[in-house]
């Protein structure tokens, strides 16, 4: 299940957010259906048994749950798929467990279960839970038929590691696999992907509407927060805001530093609908623009065009890279110190997921770009006044028929907001 027919012919559609009986959106049954089947595929293809899951994109996208991000990092979420066909079983805070066997009946109410490990070793291991987990989960492989096979294993702390191989079982990487797993897209992913990146159009409307001297870059992160979460955002993970002499080098970072006539100033929105996140920037100029601003603005703008031109079904992500400068053309010693700067990177449940693409890693080990990924690519460029910087990202989902663009607030030219 990737793009459909109509979804290639036509724009990609920002569905509101919630259901009517007139139209198709988004289809959360389907959506659950697919990515549980997509991770059964990958389990079946590998030399696992089962796969233990601690990482929370892998967990929402197998078992179809999610519980915020104080939570949900602290490594004591697991889930739990075997070989033989059986359905997920999922480890969870108590009263978390109990509101899935209210409102999750995709789970079996004997599958949402309790759970605790240390909370990333607030509780020592000594405590005894890793070990007791370990044994219950080897009772569970053995009823299934699996324990001798390896357990696929995507990211684990330390002691639960180590406990696992002292009570005998074999650990495989699962990670590579559940992140193939992820790279296709179905047309109910990508439609949130589309509806996520219509809220942050939005954001960037109020952002230049108040982007004008006296405003600091931290009342924008604000203000962006602000209406995200208005308009229905689940998480949002990092609002970057870089103006004036913060632009080079890029610090991927805000700060309370006041805005100031004739700043260049770009912004970069990180956000979630129902899980599937953004990765979205814009650069602006504010009241004016120089003639230095303005070159830097149109190279990262024809090093952006080059790029989405090559992408379709078949090239390789070598061939993204390749339109993209070399690092020392742009004032960096090596690709890994400009790493970043010119980049592809996959969007989903997680912001960096695969094809990953930049001149560092995909000049050599090169990943065919198929139908149904979705990613995002981002060019910056210094400006020759030494301080100034422009940086532009587009989200770009591969068709049949070429690429679609889900980012929309204009950004062929620099835009000047509140020119003077």
């Amino acid at each position: 299940m990737t793009v459909t027919s109509a979804s290639t012919s036509r724009p990609i559609p920002a569905h509101g957010h919630s259901a009517v009986d007139y139209e198709t959106r988004v289809d959360y049954d389907r959506l659950r259906a697919y990515r549980l089947e997509r991770t059964r595929a990958a389990l079946d293809a590998s030399e696992c048994g089962a796969f233990l899951l601690f990482d929370f994109y892998n967990i929402r996208y197998s078992t179809q749950t999610w519980i915020g991000g104080a939570l949900g990092d602290k490594m004591t979420r697991y889930a739990l798929l075997t070989r033989d066909g059986g359905d997920p079983v999922l480890w969870d805070f108590g009263s978390a467990a109990r509101h899935h066997q209210l409102f999750a009946p995709w789970l079996k109410p004997e599958n949402s279960r309790a759970g605790m490990l240390g909370m990333r070793g607030a509780i020592a291991p000594d405590a005894g839970l890793m070990a007791s987990a370990v044994r219950e989960i080897k009772g569970m492989l053995q009823d299934a038929g699996v324990a001798d096979l390896p357990v696929g294993v995507d990211i684990v702390e330390p002691p639960f590691l180590f406990e696992m191989q002292r009570q005998g079982l074999k650990v495989v990487d699962a990670q590579q696999l559940m992140l193939d797993a992820r790279t296709i897209k179905s047309q109910d992913e990508i439609a949130l992907l589309s509806m996520a990146a219509a809220m942050v159009d939005g954001v960037y409307q109020d952002i230049v509407d108040v982007l004008k001297p006296g405003i600091r870059e931290n009342e924008i992160v604000a203000l962006a927060n602000k209406r995200l979460y208005e308009m229905g955002s689940d998480q949002v993970e990092a609002i970057n805001a870089v103006s004036g002499e913060r632009c080079n080098p890029h610090p991927h970072n805000f700060s309370d530093r006041l805005i100031r006539p004739g700043d260049q100033a770009f912004f970069d929105i990180i956000q979630s609908y129902n899980g599937y996140r953004t990765c979205y920037y814009r650069t602006f100029a504010v009241g004016s623009a120089t003639h230095s601003q303005r070159d830097a603005y149109t190279k990262a703008r024809e090093w952006m065009d080059a790029a989405i031109a090559v992408v379709k079904p078949g090239v390789g992500t070598d061939e993204v890279a390749r339109v993209w400068p070399a690092a020392t053309e742009f004032g960096f010693a090596s690709e890994m110190a400009a790493f970043g700067l010119q980049f592809g990177h996959g969007l989903g449940l997680g912001l960096h997921e695969r094809p990953i693409i930049s001149r560092l890693n995909s000049l050599d080990n090169p990943v065919e770009i198929q139908e149904g990924m979705v990613f995002a690519l981002e060019t910056y460029c210094p400006a020759s006044d030494g301080f100034s910087a422009a940086r532009i990202e587009e989200e770009v989902v591969v068709t049949a028929d070429g690429p679609q663009i889900l980012t929309k607030f204009p950004a062929q030219e620099l835009f000047v907001a509140n020119a003077y």
